[in-house]
């Protein structure tokens, strides 16, 4: 629990058994999460069972994506706050408490795993995979003038409960470039957001996606277009405001004026 908010952290899985008992089990360790919901995405076997020696909640999605497995566990998650991460070992459960000290002041948290100093040696980062985040996430800010972004491909994010369900009905994308659709919405409704840094470690096995280069570009290229996309069909629409928080009101307090005769000469008293 987090300043009396619920937490629910969604996991999808599809190739993670190796790992993501551990993942679960650094979560609920942190001491504020309530819920952690994992949704097999029709994953390999022995996955069931590693879930099941832990506390966690396991839902199942048969329609195969990214999206889809996130998108059923935004729609099956308890908590006032959701924290969207990856079972795979890339992200520090602690993180978590960054995000949430965001969460006090905006509607959703981003991270970003493009922060040199916290990119551990082995991880998943190189090059092309670091500067194309980076490149189609100031794409995202340039046609939105939002925020500062770094990354459009990263799971560990965070969302109030009135956020996401401002956008939850809007969702469109059942695949890999679900993220960016999440993203781009959760901008276009008018949302307080920031981006954080976090730590990006080594995976544990290989991705089916970003484990492959020609299937990142491809993905990657997928992004540029629905971006684009999105932005000419959002073109005419007005956008809500994003949420500048007003100054505290100003507190009148009672002051005591003191009249003093004036000096009419000789030495100051």
């Amino acid at each position: 629990m987090w300043n009396g908010q619920t937490v629910s952290v969604v996991l999808g899985t599809y190739a993670e058994r190796d790992s993501i008992r551990e993942v679960i089990e650094g979560f609920f360790a942190t001491g504020v999460v309530d819920e952690v919901l994992v949704v097999n995405n029709n994953a390999q076997e022995g996955t069931t069972e590693e879930v099941e020696r832990t506390p966690a909640r396991q839902v199942f999605e048969s329609r195969q994506g990214y999206g889809w497995s996130y998108r059923r566990g935004i729609a099956e998650a308890s908590g006032d706050i959701l924290v969207l991460a990856e079972p795979d070992g890339t992200f520090l459960p602690r993180d978590i408490l960054k995000l949430l000290v965001y969460s006090d002041d905006c509607d959703a948290v981003f991270g970003t795993r493009t922060t040199r100093e916290l990119i551990w040696r082995g991880a998943n980062m190189g090059f092309f995979l670091k500067w194309g985040n980076w490149a189609v996430a100031k794409l995202v800010e340039v046609l939105f003038n939002t925020s500062h972004l770094s990354d459009v491909g990263c799971t560990y994010r965070l969302f109030t409960r009135p956020a996401i369900a401002t956008v939850q009905e809007r969702f469109t994308v059942g695949g890999s470039h679900f993220g960016p659709e999440l993203m781009l919405l959760t901008i276009a409704s008018g949302a307080r957001i920031v981006e954080v840094p976090v730590n990006y470690l080594p995976r544990v096995g290989v991705s089916s996606v970003t484990g492959d280069l020609r299937k990142a570009v491809v993905l990657g290229l997928q992004m540029i277009v629905f971006i684009v996309r999105f932005r000419l069909r959002t073109a005419g629409q007005a956008r809500p405001p994003a949420g500048h928080r007003s100054a505290p009101a100003a507190t009148t307090t009672a002051t005591t004026t003191t009249t003093t005769a004036p000096h009419t000469g000789g030495e100051p008293s």
